[in-house]
């Protein structure tokens, strides 16, 4: 069943007087993320939602900014998705983490940190999820370069030869080359989209 949108932008305006809210479509947009830990933990401590389980913890790239999108369900009462958002800047991607008040988001804060660059803000664990270390971007962003699949650079031949993979010459000159110009192996768009 699910909780009108509505009442529940209501009960926080009445509860939370100070947080701004703003209904998108079927979700709430709160204006500042610094109030997210509050309003998650209203949620999951009012006897009138008892919010109590958080599935998903998801990234959206809307090109001039990143947003951070919860979707909250009662386990109690059978209620939900109540959907929250917050919004931020590329070039600040700051939200404070929930997972001090629902552990499931610990893994799937990390996934929308390595795949959009979200940095949330006191997780226990801020490591990437899916690539490596020095994996350099976030492949869901719009704005992401590719990079091109045939051509290695320094940093992926050092790995593999600290794994005992042996490389052509040829390939590290390339890598070489790259480096010495402070270039990537970024994929060359097709000129004529493929059949």
């Amino acid at each position: 069943m699910n909780i009108p949108i509505e009442e529940v932008k209501k009960e926080l305006e009445a509860r939370l007087p100070d947080v701004k809210l703003r209904l998108i479509r079927d979700s709430i947009l709160i204006e500042n993320p610094e109030d997210l830990p509050r309003v998650a933990l209203f949620l999951k401590e009012s006897p009138k939602f008892l919010l109590d389980y958080l599935s998903s913890v998801t990234g959206a790239d809307y090109l001039t900014f990143l947003e951070s999108v919860y979707h909250f369900y009662s386990m109690a009462t059978k209620q939900g998705p109540v959907a929250l958002r917050v919004r931020v800047t590329k070039n600040n991607p700051r939200v404070p983490s929930l997972v001090p008040i629902y552990r499931s988001a610990e893994l799937q804060e990390r996934e929308a940190y390595d795949t959009f660059g979200i940095i949330f803000e006191g997780h226990p664990d801020p490591r990437r999820l899916f690539m490596w270390e020095e994996f350099q971007g976030y492949p869901l962003r719009k704005d992401y370069e590719q990079e091109d699949t045939e051509v290695l650079e320094a940093t992926d031949i050092a790995w593999l030869e600290a794994r005992g993979i042996e490389i052509p010459g040829e390939m590290k000159e390339k890598a070489k080359a790259l480096q010495a110009t402070n270039q990537r192996a970024i994929a060359q768009k097709p000129e004529k989209p493929r059949n």
